[in-house]
């Protein structure tokens, strides 16, 4: 296997050093720098104290990351929304290809993107270039791209969940998609905040941003795509007092009689080819997906409600963050689709 060398920009937040630790089993890759504004200077494994004698590179700031655009194929941006759209440019023009972890270029519509994220998109004319990074359903435009718009995590969860479903119009309504999701902590991002500390957050249950969390434009973008139309859907979020892990639960009405064996079909056919999504009987846990690049899935038809019950689980920071762009990267370079991922068993207890 021929290495590529990748840089990542932001390698200190949980999704970054979870993809550093990927990136660092992998057998095509070298890793030419890692990048952190806050901790530069330091080694990784100062920072990561568990990765001694693993992995040890210096930290370099983001502006000498930059600068270091020759040294790589691929460049992986980890960084907060906004902070991307300079290096995306930079990278273009260099004829290097990015993974972006962010919400930058995950909105074909610049109105919208300024609407939820309350900012100018200031690279939209990079957007041509740019493929959403769900390999379960795009792998030939990923393939092509120059920039991966990496997808959010409570969007993997419920796109994957719901997607089967809708070339199936005689059988569903499209328009009546519910999807309640629950996240582990790590899921907001590695910071000091009050609600995110465990005497605020442990042994409690909340929802949040109701009706207005910024994965609702990505999670409908996509599922119109999959439709062939606009939909419109309710996403509702909650915290859980759980370190990582994604559950999703998803409500379909039925337009006609159907029986979890008939669903069962078409999510089978549907994911037939997809190495990390495992439709199964047994309802889903988080943690038989957890540490894994495993979306699983399972149903259940409510026939006296007429509806179609589908869960999801992953990791938030495997499969809905950095698990999922080591997968882009591997469809973008010509690996095998499980390079560097394959290896993972589900931690339990």
């Amino acid at each position: 296997m021929e290495k590529i060398r990748v840089g990542v920009m932001g390698a200190t937040g949980y999704a970054g050093q979870q993809l550093t630790a990927l990136l660092a089993r992998h057998p095509g890759v070298d890793i030419a720098y890692l990048s952190s504004n806050t901790y530069a200077g330091k080694n990784f494994d100062q920072v990561y104290p568990q990765y001694r004698n693993l992995i040890g590179n210096k930290l370099i700031s983001k502006h000498e990351a930059m600068e270091r655009m020759d040294d790589v194929d691929l460049i992986y941006t980890a960084l907060p929304s906004g902070a991307v759209f300079e290096v995306a440019e930079a990278a273009v023009r260099s004829d290097k290809r990015l993974i972006d972890l962010s919400a930058d270029f995950r909105l074909e519509d610049s109105a919208a993107y300024e609407f939820w994220y309350k900012r100018e998109h200031e690279a939209f004319g990079l957007m041509d270039q740019v493929a959403y990074g769900l390999p379960e359903l795009g792998r030939e435009r990923i393939k092509e791209a120059r920039i991966i718009a990496n997808p959010g995590c409570y969007c993997t969860a419920g796109i994957l969940a719901v997607a089967p479903l809708l070339k199936h119009d005689d059988l569903i309504d499209p328009f009546s998609v519910i999807i309640d999701a629950k996240s582990g902590i790590t899921g907001a991002g590695r910071k000091a905040e009050i609600s995110l500390l465990l005497a605020e957050a442990g042994d409690s249950v909340k929802a949040y941003n109701i009706a207005s969390h910024r994965h609702t434009p990505e999670i409908e973008q996509e599922l119109s795509k999959a439709y062939g139309d606009k939909l419109n859907i309710t996403f509702t979020p909650h915290l859980m007092p759980m370190k990582r892990g994604i559950l999703a639960t998803c409500y379909i009405n039925t337009r006609t009689f159907c029986s979890d064996d008939d669903i069962y079909e078409i999510y089978g056919r549907f994911y037939s080819n997809s190495d990390f999504v495992r439709v199964r009987r047994e309802l889903v846990e988080t943690r038989y997906v957890n540490y894994t690049n495993f979306c699983d899935i399972s149903i259940k038809v409510d026939i006296r409600a007429r509806r179609i019950i589908v869960t999801s689980a992953l990791d938030n920071l495997i499969k809905g963050a950095a698990g999922q762009a080591v997968q882009n990267m591997n469809i973008m370079f010509g690996f095998d689709e499980t390079a560097g991922l394959s290896g993972q068993m589900p931690l339990v207890p």
